[in-house]
């Protein structure tokens, strides 16, 4: 099975990403992870990945799609999810003639729908433990009062710059722009599902596997 997320900044899609690889085998490609990977593999795409990236140009949709061609003539595992892409029409008509060119279907697109305001008061309580990862947040889990991660003891807590309420609105307003489009289009192909991507995480990974599995 292969599937796209989409959402928002801070609606959850690597959360959600990685129940889907732990519970059904399936591979994360995630355009960010797929980039580091490239330019720090030494391969020929890899030095063209690099060598863009040092120009401080931004990566074509070509350089993408070639590396997304690479994963899906690996192994497949339990299909793949497309985490970060496509983020465009033009980059949903790449991605639908790579998987053709490939002998691939794309099986599902899942929405974690959000509303704005809640989106805002999550993103900019959310903090998280240095040392593993763990994601708190000020209001509905905070970090603990003896100042210890609870999952693995570090008190190494931090919070991303750019999670303040101007930089999320202004993500926010540039994924409507260029990504919300995308969710007529592969509704009016009859592959979209849409779920509450603000409820409790256990719920939406529920939902999402209710709709993979309808």
């Amino acid at each position: 099975m292969n599937i796209i997320l989409l959402g928002p900044p801070g609606a959850g899609k690597g959360t959600q990403a990685h129940h889907l690889v732990e519970s059904r085998d399936m591979i994360q490609l995630s355009t960010g992870d797929m980039l580091r990977e490239a330019k720090d593999s030494g391969s020929e795409m890899g030095r063209i990945v690099a060598d863009v990236m040092a120009r401080g140009d931004l990566v074509t949709d070509d350089i993408v799609i070639g590396l997304i061609r690479e994963k899906l003539q690996g192994d497949k595992q339990g299909g793949f999810i497309f985490d970060g892409f496509p983020r465009t029409l033009a980059q949903a008509d790449a991605l639908a003639d790579l998987l053709e060119e490939q002998d691939e279907t794309l099986d599902a697109v899942v929405e974690l729908r959000v509303d704005d305001e809640a989106l805002v008061e999550r993103i900019t309580a959310r903090s998280t433990c240095g040392g593993c990862g763990e994601v708190y947040n000020d209001i509905t889990k905070p970090w603990p009062a003896d100042g210890k991660c609870a999952k693995c003891g570090s008190t190494d807590i931090k919070r991303r710059a750019d999670d303040n309420e101007d930089s999320l609105r202004n993500r926010l307003m540039e994924y409507y722009k260029k990504t919300s489009p995308l969710l007529g289009y592969y509704y009016a192909n009859g592959q979209l599902a849409s779920v509450d991507g603000l409820g409790e995480i256990d719920d939406v990974k529920a939902a999402i596997a209710a709709a993979l599995d309808k």
